[in-house]
């Protein structure tokens, strides 16, 4: 498993974490840290995940609501929900990882983690995002 996939299973599972306990201080993310060996710049990229989703999660999760067809949010299963969050933050933020690529993260992420059908739901929302956020205007909006 490469060190970007490793950082991006963490994400989720901190981001899981989060929604159940709300906390997301810096002693609960270095202690989280802690508990998985990973190189600084693993680190460094995960914590910035975490971070970056954290601090925008309103936003996303309103890009989220606009994007699921008779869906509320609330009813999103959990990891589906926070892997969907993860890649928009990573598509519209992180600017070296093409939107491609953090798709096919969070789908794989996905389908390991979750149901068998989850990997075809976060693919149709990622992917109506990409097209309307990210293609549309020939860059990833700031």
């Amino acid at each position: 498993m490469g060190k970007r996939r490793k950082a991006r299973e963490l994400v989720m599972q901190f981001l899981y974490q989060h929604d159940f306990t709300g906390e997301s201080g810096d002693d609960t993310l270095a202690l989280f840290l802690r508990e998985h060996e990973m190189d600084a710049e693993t680190s460094a990229f995960c914590t910035g995940l975490i971070r970056g989703t954290i601090a925008k999660k309103s936003e996303i999760d309103a890009i989220i609501t606009k994007y699921v067809d008779n869906w509320d949010i609330s009813r999103i299963a959990t990891v589906d929900l926070n892997v969907i969050r993860m890649a928009i933050y990573e598509m519209l933020n992180v600017a070296d990882i093409p939107p491609i690529v953090s798709i096919n993260e969070a789908v794989d992420i996905a389908k390991k983690y979750s149901t068998a059908e989850s990997g075809k739901f976060v693919n149709g929302i990622l992917d109506k995002i990409k097209k309307e956020l990210v293609d549309a205007h020939g860059k990833k909006p700031s």
